[in-house]
Parts: structure tokens; sequence; C-alpha cells
């Protein structure tokens, strides 16, 4: 899968950098642009073409709310969070309402953060290859419904350095060992490992077994094509 390309808009610069760095420990992920102002934020978003906004509130020049209606008025379909400190239940209705699929109330963790970003790369994750309809699983991951409370993470598991490893699988064209993968998302061998079998367990990554001259069989582990909800 290639890299999310992300804007930010925000008018806080200190807070800015803090989000953008968050967001790049994730090798899958580039911050395209910043904007401060509704006025930057429309045309970068325009000449940028992002996959993914960040879209803050309180803006110098007014409401982001009305920038989003703006941008769905427009037909632009980019996938948009709110990351903002307005913590009232109107403009969080309203910022919904207007197609935003997550909202973030600062000051919120980097973990957080990190799942909007898994949520992004969940909901364009190709569905039905543009043939024919939907099925119900295809359309719950499109919505972010998982059928039920999501399962709590292991112990010692870090979602965002899970959605690193997932990260380098669907980025590669084929399979690859534990080394490798700790090579690519910056990590031992034995934690990539730890993080390559949780994928394996949920169903979001298969395992084969190559076999050589002698020894044991070598692990190699590629993303799944389909949705554990798909099985």
């Amino acid at each position: 899968m290639s890299r999310v390309r992300v804007l930010l808009v925000e008018d806080d610069l200190r807070v800015a950098r803090v989000n953008r760095d968050l967001l790049e420990r994730d090798e899958g992920v580039h911050v395209v642009g910043s904007a401060a102002t509704l006025a930057q934020a429309d045309a970068l978003a325009q000449a940028l073409e992002p996959d993914l906004i960040l879209l803050d509130v309180h803006l110098p020049d007014g409401s982001g709310l009305g920038l989003l209606r703006h941008w769905r008025a427009q037909g632009r379909t980019t996938d948009v969070a709110l990351i903002t400190a307005a913590d009232d239940e109107a403009s969080v209705r309203t910022a919904l309402a207007q197609g935003a699929f997550d909202y973030l109330i600062k000051p919120f963790t980097g973990a957080r953060l990190a799942e909007v970003v898994a949520r992004h790369r969940a909901r364009r994750t190709p569905l039905a290859g543009g043939r024919g309809p939907l099925g119900q699983s295809q359309l719950d991951r499109l919505l972010g419904v998982s059928g039920g409370a999501p399962e709590p993470l292991p112990r010692g598991i870090d979602p965002h350095t899970l959605e690193r490893v997932a990260g380098v699988l669907d980025a590669a064209a084929a399979a690859l060992s534990a080394e490798e993968v700790g090579d690519r998302a910056q990590l031992s061998r034995v934690t990539a490992w730890r993080y390559l079998e949780h994928l394996v367990r949920t169903g979001r990554a298969s395992l084969d077994h190559q076999y050589g001259q002698g020894g044991r069989p070598a692990k190699l582990y590629r993303a799944r094509e389909s949705a554990p909800a798909e099985r």
C-alpha cells in the first residue's frame, strides 16, 4: 500500500510540529503540507490532493467546520479527522454530519493519533475493486464497524508500533522474514517477530514456511488481502 499523504491544518506551529513528528514515526506516513489558516488549507487541499486531512476547528480566519462543509459541497471526499480543543457536543455533531470520520479532542495520545491513521488505511483498502455490489463485511470496514466492541491489545503490543509493522507488510511486494521487517521498521528481529505473530493471530497477516537445504524452515510473513471479518 502506498504511503498515507497527510495535510495538517493547525494554527499553533508548536502543536503542528509535534503532530508531524508523531505522524512521521510511522514510515508509511508523509506529511505533505501544513496550513495555519482556512485559506491556506483550502489552497493546499486543492494543490496537494492529500489522502488524509487533520483539521482544527478554531482558526484565525474562521471555523474549520465551515471549511469542511465547503469541501463536501464541492464534492471533495478526502478523509478528514478533526483534531481540536472544541469539546462541545454541537461541534462534534456538526463535524460528523459533514462527513468527518474521526474526532480527537486535545490533548490526545500518540496512540490515539496512530488509530486515526489506521482507520484511514482500513477505509481506503479496496473493497469490491469497483466491480459488483459490496458485501456487508466490506461496507462495515469502510464504516469502521467491527461487529462488536474491539478487543484490547495484548500487554506489550503498542498500537503505533503495530501499525508500523503492518505498514511494512502492506508495502512489501513479497513475503518478508521477521529480520527484514525489523530492518524496515527499525525494530529488533525479536520485536518484529512478536508483532508479526500478533498480526497472524488476528488475521491481518499470513505465515508461510520456506524450506531450504537443512535446518528449521524460515518463517515468511505477508499482509492478508482481506480483513479478518471476511474470512
